[in-house]
């Protein structure tokens, strides 16, 4: 089992940068593929990004994809996702995810484990 708590959001400019965390506690945490999704108001829970379990691969959502960039530490039990070039439509609550599948996975059914959101507002 797996406990996920989200941290780094706030409000930033279009243009600006932020750094979200993601703490894990569990032991198998180096185990699960770990997911990056948001949702807006109103709108569905997407997909943002995704990292294999030592960090190899990863996939990014086209609408965030050389903006934004995955990475993990195992030995710190943490995901991050850094956002570069913020713009309006990334204001959302992000949710950080853990999923058992054995590859990554971009379905938001694939992951079983979820923090409980950190909001980013990015104002024009």
């Amino acid at each position: 089992q797996v406990q996920l708590v989200e941290s780094g959001g706030g409000l930033v400019q279009a243009g600006g940068s932020l750094r979200l965390s993601c703490a894990a506690s569990g032991r198998t945490f180096s185990s699960y593929i770990m997911g990056w999704f948001r949702q807006a108001p109103g709108k569905e829970r997407e997909f943002v990004a995704t990292i294999s379990w030592r960090g190899g691969r990863q996939l990014y959502a086209d609408s965030v994809k050389g903006r934004f960039t995955i990475s993990r530490d195992n030995a710190k039990n943490t995901v991050y996702l850094q956002m570069n070039n913020l713009k309006p439509e990334d204001t959302a609550v992000y949710y950080c995810a853990a999923s058992e599948a054995s590859s990554i996975v971009v379905g938001k059914g694939n992951y079983l484990h979820w923090g409980q959101g950190t909001q980013v507002t990015v104002s024009s």
